[in-house]
């Protein structure tokens, strides 16, 4: 049975021998030897501290997605982004294959890149090129770099990165199974994860501290603040039962500039809420925020209106970091010109936004303290269903229907809860599924997207979801008829 109790050393030992025989490069990685070299790194370059000091003097850091196949190409790459994109925190973007443990195929793409010269993968396959090869990444950089991925089970991509230095790891095992994968039991990638925590949660204890960060947009699609904030809550909370002491909780921008400084703002207070609640005060906590993670337009022009309509989000929420988009999003893997273009951009406008504050507080505080009520209905009968255990009230949660992340491709994710914006873009409940959100509470969603409908001449309608889903692509926010 899945439980939230910190997993014992000798347990995870038995695991841990059984991870490292997954892949040839697996065989052989030392924690001892990967704690030495992560001691040997400068300051600059660890995550944690520089997501630490962003938060103590009040700066938004800038990170790129970005990974291809060869190490060679993907360190100058990464050179670039630092360089003439002037990213503060630098990112190396797993592949397909590995995301999936396929360690054969992903070693097929290298061999294939390497006779094509350019990369055939749409990542770096961190797990193929070892401890060696990813320490030569490490090494190449100067600033802080990070994992990202989408991995169900990240156990063995986690020791080799670590081990080579790597200071910061993203996902969970909630937030990197239900919105990504589709017969992966929740069971299995929570405890999968619960692995991926001991671990950073050893290194901890022998004085590394690596950052952790669950993936906060979820599918990226209409996802309402409640819903992505607790599961990152939920994810924040594993994370720390297993030593992690270093945690950012992500949000993807929503649409509704009020609504989406608002989650934040309420993202920061629910997590030190829940967080101090479960008897953790020994930690550093920070935020970040996704730029607009939905359809982009084609056009490169449009491109960057969305890219700085969302760092101008960004800059009045205050969030320690933004993760960056760049005007390449719809037409596939964005060229290192291209995501530098996105980081110069967002740049710009958050600098000149430094010392600005939005002036309509008041709909903002309404909106957080309706967020909050909304993630305390989900997160008390998480811990109902699981008898005050975190893990197991999340897998029961998702069986009841009671967390629902809409339209994720999980069989495990009931996949009946409907969100749609209302007559200001705000994001609101169509269908709530099995949510045991409030009777006023959902009132009140009714009530505004009653005034859309009004505003519309239209009857409330699944049509206006699909409206909504396309709108941005389209140069509107709200998918108005035509």
């Amino acid at each position: 049975m899945i439980s939230n109790e910190t997993i014992d050393l000798k347990e995870f030992e038995t695991i841990r021998n059984e991870v490292l025989e997954t892949w040839p490069t697996g065989k052989g990685v030392r924690i001892e030897d990967g704690i030495r070299y992560q001691k040997r790194i400068p300051e600059e370059k660890r995550f944690s501290a520089a997501m630490k000091t962003a938060r103590d003097k009040g700066r938004i850091l800038l990170q790129p997605r970005a990974g291809v196949a060869l190490i060679d190409e993907h360190i100058k790459l990464l050179r670039y982004l630092e360089t003439e994109g002037e990213a503060d925190l630098l990112p190396t973007t797993i592949d397909a294959y590995t995301r999936q443990n396929r360690y054969e195929e992903a070693e097929k793409g290298i061999e294939r890149s390497k006779a094509a010269g350019s990369s055939l993968l749409n990542g770096f396959p961190a797990v193929n090129h070892g401890v060696d090869g990813c320490r030569r990444v490490v090494d190449a950089v100067v600033s802080p770099i990070q994992v990202r991925h989408g991995t169900p089970d990240a156990r063995l991509l986690a020791e080799i990165t670590l081990a080579a230095g790597f200071s910061s790891f993203e996902g969970g095992g909630i937030s990197y199974n239900i919105p990504y994968a589709k017969k992966v039991p929740l069971e299995k990638s929570i405890r999968d994860w619960q692995y991926v925590d001991r671990l950073v949660g050893i290194y901890e204890e022998q004085g590394v501290r690596i950052n952790r960060e669950p993936f906060g947009p979820l599918t990226g699609t209409l996802v309402p603040p409640f819903i992505s904030h607790t599961i990152g809550i939920i994810e924040g909370l594993l994370a720390l039962r297993q030593g992690v002491k270093s945690i950012t909780l992500g949000y993807g921008q929503a649409g509704n500039i009020l609504q989406d400084i608002a989650a934040v703002t309420s993202l920061r207070e629910l997590a030190e809420e829940y967080f101090k609640r479960a008897g953790f005060e020994d930690y550093e906590f920070t935020t970040v925020f996704h730029q607009w993670m939905g359809g982009f337009p084609e056009d490169e022009a449009k491109a960057f209106s969305v890219i700085a309509w969302g760092a101008a989000v960004a800059a009045f929420a205050k969030p320690e970091k933004i993760i960056v988009k760049s005007p390449h999003e719809a037409m596939g893997i964005p060229t290192k010109e291209a995501n530098a273009q996105g980081l110069r951009a967002t740049r710009q406008i958050v600098s000149m936004l430094a010392d600005q504050r939005l002036f309509d507080s008041l709909t903002v505080r309404r909106e957080v303290e309706i967020i909050k009520r909304e993630v305390r209905c989900l997160m008390d009968k998480v811990y109902e269903l699981g008898r005050g255990d975190l893990a197991a009230g999340s897998v029961a949660a998702f069986q009841a229907g009671v967390l629902d992340v809409p339209f994720a491709p999980s069989i495990y994710n009931l996949g009946k809860v409907l969100p749609m914006r209302d007559n200001e873009g705000f994001l609101r409940i169509f269908h709530k599924g099995n949510l045991p959100l409030d009777n006023d509470v959902m009132a009140y969603h009714r009530e505004k997207l009653g005034e859309r409908a009004k505003a519309e001449g239209r009857e409330i309608s699944f049509q206006m979801v699909t409206d909504d889903i396309y709108a941005v692509s389209k140069g509107k926010l709200i998918g108005r008829p035509r």
